[in-house]
């Protein structure tokens, strides 16, 4: 198994400049990863860089809180796309969510996923570490309702990251066909290789160099 190309290889911090954009851009053409994940204002940069390369353009939508109305998350779709990306990775209504008001967390989805159709995948972030394992079936039931791609555990930017246990309740729900994205504090080859085990099609990680270079010194261990 080519673990690089299910690294979503990511820098989302507000202070990252663009040196350091230009830096996970060249380490991405190296390690030939799935994708760099940017934020919105640097896609256009990295669409640019990674022409040719097989690298894919992931920005993030709604990020971080998911508290954006779904016409504004349609229209930073659009213009994600139109800048370059090829993939978006979306944030659900939270707070609609933990108020039991599921058609407003279906609605956001669709209207990303409508503004996305044809263009780029979508993935669709729970912020696992904010909802019950209940609420986690519901919002992944309905990411696959809306018809996104992926459902994705987390943000990076709030209280917890991803767990094999929210995997694998996330995969055990969505079934075999849809993405299972594990984000959010995958750090090392062992993190990567539980994930994996637990049902994660993709990892994203600002650590995937360090990953994948520990998983090639350690080829033994197998995925």
């Amino acid at each position: 198994m080519n673990v690089n190309k299910m690294i979503d290889h990511t820098l989302l911090k507000p202070e990252a400049n663009e040196e350091a954009l230009l830096k996970i851009i060249e380490e991405a053409k190296s390690y030939k990863f799935a994708s760099v994940c940017v934020n919105p204002y640097w896609v256009a940069l990295a669409s640019k860089e990674l022409v040719g390369t097989g690298v894919e353009i992931c920005t993030v939508i709604g990020f971080p809180l998911g508290a954006n109305t779904t016409a504004v998350k349609a229209f930073e779709t659009d213009d994600a796309i139109k800048n370059g990306a090829t993939e978006v990775d979306m944030v659900i209504n939270v707070g609609a969510l933990k108020s039991g008001d599921e058609e407003t967390v279906l609605k956001d989805i669709e209207g990303v996923v409508l503004a996305a159709k044809g263009r780029a995948l979508v993935k669709v972030i729970l912020e696992t570490c904010l909802l019950t394992d209940r609420e986690i079936v519901k919002a992944s039931k309905l990411a696959v309702q809306a018809g996104a791609d992926f459902v994705k555990t987390s943000t990076g930017f709030s209280t917890g990251g991803a767990t094999v246990k929210d995997i694998a309740l996330m995969r055990k729900t969505v079934g075999p066909d849809i993405g299972v994205k594990a984000s959010g504090g995958v750090r090392t080859a062992e993190d990567t290789k539980a994930m994996i085990h637990a049902g994660a099609s993709r990892i994203g990680a600002s650590s995937s160099v360090a990953i994948v270079d520990a998983t090639v010194e350690n080829t033994t261990d197998g995925y």
